[in-house]
């Protein structure tokens, strides 16, 4: 018997495949499958159940893909939101054999209308379950968010409540095998630690100490998420089905010449904040690798073109994989940064850095000016500068007719991260005067920060 988790960086994914007897069920696969494939072969066994816990908002599944390439029979909890043509319709208490293992069907409705758990039962371990695998509905350190029904806030929460209790009846030796981790949009209190048990989590899990139904449904309807504009893309992928990742095999690697006679819509700079700062192309979107995941849903359209510049190869490889995991597939093309740009006669542009010291001297005089703040709602609530304005980085990424701001604009994030993708957008969107505070909330609140008297 082997259990393997995969761990999808970025989106911060859990999926895991299962395997005994010559037997395999793979849990919430991602789109690239070719690690699943890799594992059963190394196994020697045959994946036959793939298990969908929940629609997913995060990512494009890979449960059909994966059926396409070996034939397993894909299973989906009830009330979708749609017909799923690749999937059949399980209910609780049905079960799927692998080997000496049995995978059993609960209904834990609450973070979707859909959302299903499997319990792990073993023919040699008579104490009860082994392990569940939660999908969205219980975290290591949180539970998933009720948002998605707005109309329906007080039901949802109230339905994942009852779920819990289902959860939690399996018994504290029951290991816990969730969908996410840390990091990741479907919760915001995740422990960075990727394994726990059912007691751990009914000792410790902050929203499984609530006391009464009716105060879990208050604290989780007054919970804040952000919903990227690309979630209903996902919804909609996830419903049909999509095909398998071929990205980064496809990409094309192009000099920027051949890269601009493409006429992408986008043009993603996929390269680290500071490289992006120090030296662009004019018109680029700066998108780290490791931040496609978190924001590039807030712009980014299901049929729009992309293309890439990257610091090597490998970078652009992954972001491609980064991209098609969330369901952009139109990449053109990458070229690399910095060669050829200078070189090839393209109008170069960089964002200045300010530190704590500037930001204090220019609160003292705003003429003209603003300070910016891209952090959540609940970050700014939680203490922020003084006369900072706040609009959300995802929001200011989604259109070009965001707040109005006057010529000059210090952006400002928890460390600079966000609020350079933030200052990018700006930029492209004609903003002027635009410059990021380095270190941002981080250096502000720093134990040495400059004050009126020290900057006077």
């Amino acid at each position: 018997m082997f259990l393997r988790q995969i761990k999808t960086e970025g989106l911060a994914h859990f999926s895991y495949i299962l395997g005994d007897g010559g037997l395999a069920a793979v849990i919430d696969p991602r789109r690239d499958i070719g690690i699943y494939l890799d594992i059963a072969r190394a196994n020697g066994v045959r994946i036959a159940h793939i298990f969908e816990t929940h629609r997913n908002e995060d990512l494009v599944s890979g449960a059909r893909a994966l059926a396409d390439v070996t034939g397993a029979t894909v299973y989906h909890g009830p009330n979708a939101a749609g017909k799923i043509p690749y999937a059949g319709t399980v209910t609780e208490g049905f079960s799927a054999d692998i080997g000496t293992l049995t995978l059993k069907v609960l209904e834990t409705p609450g973070h979707t209308d859909d959302s299903i758990s499997i319990v792990i039962l073993d023919d040699g371990y008579t104490d009860g379950a082994v392990g569940v695998f939660t999908g969205d509905a219980l975290f290591v350190g949180d539970v998933g968010r009720t948002d998605f029904y707005p109309d329906r806030a007080e039901e949802v929460a109230g339905k994942l409540h009852d779920s819990l209790q289902k959860l939690l009846a399996l018994g504290d030796q029951t290991i816990l095998y969730p969908a996410h981790g840390a990091g990741s949009v479907c919760g915001s209190g995740m422990a960075a630690r990727e394994f726990s048990t059912i007691g751990h989590e009914r000792r410790n899990n902050p929203r499984l100490q609530i006391e009464s139904r009716e105060a879990f449904i208050a604290a989780k309807t007054a919970e804040h998420h952000y919903q990227p504009p690309y979630f209903r893309l996902m919804e909609q992928l996830n419903l049909s089905g999509a095909p398998a990742c071929t990205a980064p095999a496809s990409l094309q690697m192009l000099p920027l010449s051949a890269l601009r006679q493409k006429a992408p819509r986008h043009l993603l700079d996929v390269r680290s904040v500071l490289a992006y700062l120090g030296g662009h192309i004019e018109g680029s979107q700066a998108l780290p690798v490791s931040m496609i995941a978190a924001f590039g849903g807030w712009f980014l359209g299901r049929d729009d073109s992309i293309a890439l510049i990257a610091e090597s190869v490998e970078e652009a490889e992954v972001a491609s994989r980064h991209l098609c995991r969330i369901g952009f597939d139109k990449i053109v093309g990458a070229a690399l940064a910095p060669v050829g740009m200078a070189a090839g006669g393209e109008k170069l542009g960089a964002i200045p850095i300010v530190d704590a010291v500037e930001v204090a001297q220019r609160l003292e005089n705003k003429q003209d000016w603003a300070l910016l703040d891209v952090r959540s709602i609940d970050e700014f609530e939680a203490g922020h500068i003084a006369g900072a304005r706040h609009c959300y980085a995802g929001d200011v990424l989604a259109a070009c007719d965001g707040p109005v701001l006057p010529a000059r604009v210090t952006v400002m994030c928890g460390s600079g991260a966000r609020a350079t993708l933030a200052a990018s957008a700006l930029k492209r969107c004609g903003q002027s005067g635009v410059d990021v505070f380095m270190g941002s909330y981080s250096a502000w609140t720093a134990e040495e920060r400059p004050t009126k008297s020290s900057v006077a």
